[in-house]
């Protein structure tokens, strides 16, 4: 009897050492890493007078020409990483925008053409759809923009105050926005200061707060100077900056144009960007497939 009873306390004990099922807490389960291979590229194009061939010349290649092969170079990144995937695990976007609309009504048209998603039901010739989109339609935007010829800027702070979030930002992606611009910030519609610091940038700008010396940065340290934060958090947004093409006659200009994105950047909790020049596409197609890589 003595065995037995020993034997069914042992039991007992055992079963009340051993752990119930750990429950998943909802909030924890919703908070799960995103997949970085599931990737959502977005492309902000600045239409402004930059890319006007009378205005910005330039006999090696024109900017507006640079521009569509930067954007030939994204689309090549984007489908080289959805060639690295099972077809069962497709999950990626890709899309284009412009802030403001161009008045061309098709414009609507061709950013809704540009507009790829990829998942476990696309079929195979959906890859030279979208290399064929990529190919022509970019041209397009670009000529239909230059024929019209109203050039009114392009508002990239107020699409980061705005619309980044909900445009170019998935919680279960790894996002990553290009830009496309020379660098200089303008719009009539959201020209405003806070204290020293403004909602834009112009080589006018530049001159007049003095940073047409080495000593630029010290000078904008000192005076805060730069641009107003437009967003608190956007630590899950890589930006890829190409295309910077400062105003000749201030050999430091493009120093400080850099200067005010950066910091700009880090003031947004963007920890992954690049600030790139207005090079030859051959120069920058290896950088813009590495940063769509993550390699």
């Amino acid at each position: 009897m003595k065995k037995i009873f020993y034997l069914l306390l042992i039991i007992s004990l055992v079963s009340c050492c051993k752990k119930e099922p750990e429950k998943i807490d909802p909030i924890k389960a919703d908070s799960i890493t995103p997949d970085p291979n599931n990737i959502n590229v977005s492309i902000l194009i600045d239409l402004s007078d930059r890319i006007d061939p009378q205005t910005h010349p330039n006999p090696t290649m024109e900017y507006f020409q640079r521009d569509t092969e930067y954007i030939k170079a994204i689309e090549k990144g984007f489908l080289n990483h959805i060639k690295t995937k099972r077809i069962i695990t497709f999950n990626d976007q890709m899309q284009v925008f412009f802030n403001p609309e161009p008045s061309d009504p098709k414009m609507n048209e061709f950013t809704r053409e540009l507009k790829i998603s990829f998942d476990k039901n696309t079929g195979k010739d959906y890859f030279s759809s979208v290399e064929k989109k990529y190919s022509e339609l970019p041209s397009n935007i670009y000529q239909s923009a230059i024929k019209d010829g109203k050039y009114v800027g392009s508002d990239i702070w107020e699409f980061f105050k705005n619309k980044v979030k909900d445009y170019c930002i998935k919680d279960d992606h790894r996002n990553i926005l290009f830009i496309l611009t020379d660098g200089y910030m303008y719009h009539q519609n959201t020209k405003f200061e806070e204290e020293k610091k403004t909602s834009y940038l112009t080589s006018k700008l530049i001159k007049s707060n003095n940073l047409t010396t080495s000593d630029f940065k010290n000078t904008i340290e000192k005076n805060k100077l730069g641009f107003v934060k437009a967003n608190d958090n956007l630590s899950n947004l890589e930006v890829v900056v190409l295309g910077i093409n400062p105003e000749k006659g201030n050999p430091f200009e493009e120093g400080v144009i850099k200067e005010y994105w950066e910091s700009w950047f880090k003031e947004m909790k963007i920890k992954n960007y690049q600030i790139k020049s207005a090079d030859l596409p051959s120069n920058l197609e290896p950088i813009i497939l590495k940063a769509i890589s993550g390699k």
